[in-house]
């Protein structure tokens, strides 16, 4: 059953993990790829037992990319510590099986198209006459019904059908997807906080709640300040809103250079020698410094080009100006500040040896794996003994 709440939890023993904030709840997580997955992987790292269930051949994202000793970066990234249970439910035995296993859960998550749960026998609707206390997740691309429901939905197509593409445009104006898997993403982080809500509520009124939820609706929260910026400006294409802003080459490299608000322009004027843009008052403001962006970030390239990171760096941080060294994605794990707070700690894989495991934000400082790394159909066995459930 879902936990009672207990108002006198000492909440620095769970950001320790002395007491993880989902213990006793079991999850079953019918989903595959990437955002159900993460769904259960955040409960999963708050301290959920969460059972995975996948068909006879697997979730689809254990065979998507490289792999090695069987394993590939989604697998280990999403589906950690979780229990692997494999169960064919094209047989009756399978769906018996199944049913009598989400019985016993306190969260379903699930991401098949529309109708196919039904057929598996596992729908909310089925499911709760026997737990009315159920929390229920459905994600899906374009949501339960209307014109596009049955439509297959990835990632990168929903960046291209909801503009997300266009956003992030090349310098040419050529439209281009974000380089991983942002919506896949932000579902899951969507999915699993109105999970959190949905027991809360469940905890309280013993009642529980279907949670339907698409990629289309995440597309569209992710960029609801441009759908607005369009609304109140429509047919204006800029996406400016201040200067100087962008990617500027360096010596050695390239950096990212920000304002966050006025003030910080007048610290830029002063670290760049600019008495006469300190002086212009039409650019004490972003709307101002915003017509003239050409301008001002030429200025900036000009300046940036002449030395290397390490001195733009140094001079930036003291003038309190928004400098960020373009770098590639594993020197976080040398930056000093992640190594400080512990973001990273080594997760041993068999056959591959050390690799660096993600904590869970907001969970503590250098959180171990919560667990393992599921092979297919690992705890098929001792899972269905365990709720005495047999196949046969």
């Amino acid at each position: 059953m879902v936990p009672q709440i207990d108002k006198q939890t000492d909440q620095t023993d769970q950001a320790d993990g002395d007491d993880a904030i989902f213990a006793g709840l079991t999850v079953l997580d019918l989903s595959q790829g990437i955002a159900g997955p993460y769904c259960g992987q955040i409960l999963r790292q708050q301290g959920a037992r969460v059972i995975k269930v996948e068909p006879p051949q697997g979730d689809w994202s254990r065979t998507m990319g490289r792999s090695r000793e069987g394993l590939n970066a989604l697998a280990i990234a999403y589906n950690t510590g979780k229990e692997s249970v494999v169960l064919d439910t094209r047989s009756e035995a399978g769906r018996r099986a199944l049913f009598e296993l989400a019985s016993h859960a306190d969260v379903v998550l699930q991401n098949y198209r529309p109708g196919v749960v039904s057929r598996m026998g596992v729908d909310y609707d089925s499911l709760r006459q026997a737990r009315p206390d159920l929390v229920y997740l459905s994600i899906s691309g374009y949501g339960a019904d209307g014109p596009s429901s049955a439509l297959p939905a990835l990632d990168t197509v929903m960046q291209a059908v909801t503009g997300m593409m266009h956003v992030n445009r090349d310098a040419a104006g050529k439209p281009r997807r974000v380089g991983f898997f942002v919506i896949d993403l932000a579902t899951g982080l969507y999915a699993a906080q109105t999970v959190a809500a949905a027991l809360y509520r469940s905890a309280r009124t013993g009642k529980g709640r279907h949670i339907e939820l698409s990629m289309l609706q995440t597309c569209a929260a992710l960029q609801a300040y441009v759908l607005l910026e369009d609304a109140l400006f429509p047919g204006d294409a800029s996406s400016v809103f201040t200067a100087p802003s962008g990617l500027f080459d360096t010596a050695d490299g390239a950096a990212y250079v920000s304002m966050v608000n006025d003030a910080m322009f007048l610290r830029l004027c002063t670290l760049m020698d600019r008495a006469d843009w300190t002086a212009d008052v039409s650019l004490h403001t972003s709307a101002g410094r915003a017509q003239r962006a050409a301008e001002i970030n030429n200025a900036v390239a000009e300046m940036l080009i002449r030395q290397p990171n390490a001195h733009w760096e140094a001079l930036f941080t003291r003038h309190d100006v928004l400098f960020g060294v373009a770098a590639e994605p594993p020197a976080m794990r040398r930056h000093p500040q992640a190594i400080h707070a512990g973001i990273f700690t080594d997760m041993e894989v068999p056959g591959v040896g050390a690799l660096p495991w993600t904590g869970m934000p907001g969970m503590g400082r250098r959180q171990p794996p919560p667990g393992a790394t599921p092979r297919l159909g690992e705890h098929t066995e001792d899972v269905l003994k365990e709720f005495g459930i047999a196949l046969a």
